[in-house]
């Protein structure tokens, strides 16, 4: 057993278990901020260490290569550390002002960290629901910290409700799966599926519907709405950047490793589902008022281009996915970052609360403005560089038609985003709704809304530097 390919694993586990001391020894009145503090430091120590990580030659593997270090897995978990640490700093004056729980909230947090760390290098079935579950569990609890509102307690019934209904069906999947293939193994499922071919096809088919669920595709994507809604802002914030990008992670992982024999099935399942998820995301979220359900509808539209990338199957589609996932965080991060800060200040999060942001926090309209627009695909954002990278992908497969749907999604997604920019920029509203006082940003919130906008202006003027990262790890996955 090579411990080093778990050293990332351990080092949050060992973060987790300094939390969970520091909330249990230090005084409460100290221990508000300090954990928080503690937690963004360490897991910015853990992010320098994994960059370091990156090879060359053969990936490192841990017990019997169950669990693969390449640098696919890498990518991917720093994607995920880098959305908890602003998560983590957006979030301490949220946490201290409206939750009960808040050294739990830190562990928690470190908790799902390590589940989507066991997804990205998850090497075959086991692995990756156990990974998934610890994730998930996790998030049942964080979505229901927020003891005093009773929408926090519904949306966390619900999302475990539906949370158990696809875990069953992804384990039931699993075990015909694993009957036909012989083995839990990626690769030797792969190869021995043939064997039993029909109950293989039904359980790949339960398994990818099992993953939609959890990546929210239409029409899997029932509990994504009330429970962005009702959650803890930075909760949610997480639910849309982190724990989707961890199911992307484990998701192109099984299809290009254990499913390549039903490919001419799931491609042109992908497709469709990567179209309905665009067209009904974007077309129900322009009824919203309340902005975090209105970003979970769009969450279902993200989700619906980044799989029309995945029907592309080879290294320019997964590319255009990692690409996406990437610059994804960096505008959700900036997205939330504000509501967090609106939903402290004025007590919730619809267009109502947002009213004349622009005069009481100007960097705060400047942020969301530019991250919106980035998830609409702008120039010159982020989110212009990755759409393209995607439809480019899909059309050089042979999906120009999807990539059409994708682009006409696109342009109608700028109309409900746009919504929010003229909330926050109604200067005369603000004084009808009382809200024309200036707004306190709290010095880690304006460092990370700083660092979201440069990021997502930086990758959408110069996307070279990120694309040539994705370009070597999607080659070195594919060959």
């Amino acid at each position: 057993m090579d411990f080093w390919a778990i050293s990332t694993e351990i080092e949050i586990l060992v973060l987790m278990l300094i939390t969970i001391l520091m909330d249990l020894v230090l005084p409460k009145a100290d221990c508000r901020r300090s954990v928080g503090y503690i937690t963004a430091a360490g897991l910015a120590a853990i992010l320098f260490a994994a960059i370091g990580r990156y090879h060359a030659g053969v990936s490192p593997t841990f017990f019997a290569g169950l669990f693969l270090v390449d640098n696919y897995a890498l990518f991917f978990k720093q994607m995920f550390i880098i959305a908890i640490i602003f998560a983590v700093l957006f979030s301490l004056d949220y946490v201290e002002k409206c939750l009960r729980y808040r050294g739990e909230y830190y562990t928690l947090l470190l908790s799902a960290l390590l589940g989507m760390c066991v997804l990205a290098s998850a090497n075959d079935f086991l692995t990756a629901f156990i990974g998934l579950e610890l994730m998930t569990v996790s998030f049942y609890i964080l979505v229901g910290l927020r003891m005093d509102s009773a929408a926090s307690s519904e949306a966390a019934v619900k999302y475990l409700v539906v949370g158990a209904g696809s875990t069953a069906v992804l384990l039931y999947g699993i075990s015909l799966v694993y009957g036909a293939g012989e083995s839990l193994r990626f690769e030797e499922v792969c190869q021995n599926i043939h064997l039993f071919y029909a109950a293989g096809l039904v359980g790949a088919i339960l398994v990818m519907i099992g993953f939609f669920f959890k990546l929210s595709v239409i029409p899997f994507h029932m509990w994504a709405p009330d429970v962005y809604q009702g959650a803890p802002t930075p909760v949610t914030a997480l639910l849309a950047m982190a724990s989707k990008a961890a199911g992307v992670a484990v998701f192109m992982r099984v299809i290009y490793t254990a499913f390549v024999f039903i490919g001419q099935y799931w491609l042109p399942l992908l497709s469709g589902f990567a179209a309905l998820s665009m067209i009904g995301g974007n077309i129900m979220a322009m009824r919203q008022t309340d902005i975090k359900r209105m970003l979970a509808y769009s969450s279902i539209a993200q989700a619906g281009y980044m799989v029309a990338g995945m029907a592309a199957a080879d290294y320019a589609g997964m590319k255009a996915v990692m690409f996406y996932a990437m610059l994804y965080v960096f505008a959700n991060v900036g997205a939330f970052a504000v509501l967090s800060v609106v939903d402290t200040e004025r007590g919730g999060t619809t267009h109502r609360h947002i009213t004349g942001l622009a005069q009481a926090a100007p960097l705060l309209a400047a942020v969301m403005t530019v991250s919106l627009l980035s998830m609409a695909g702008i120039p010159p954002t982020a989110g212009f560089a990755g759409k393209i990278y995607i439809f480019t992908a899909a059309v050089e497969q042979g999906y120009l038609w999807l990539a059409f749907v994708g682009f006409i999604m696109s342009m109608i997604s700028v109309y409900y985003y746009l919504l929010v920019a003229k909330a926050m920029y109604r200067d005369l509203a603000a004084e009808e709704e009382g809200y024309a006082a200036p707004v306190r940003v709290p010095t880690a919130v304006r460092l990370t809304v700083l660092v979201s906008l440069v990021m997502t202006l930086g990758i959408g003027i110069c996307p070279e530097f990120l694309a040539n990262i994705t370009n070597i790890v999607a080659q070195t996955f594919m060959r």
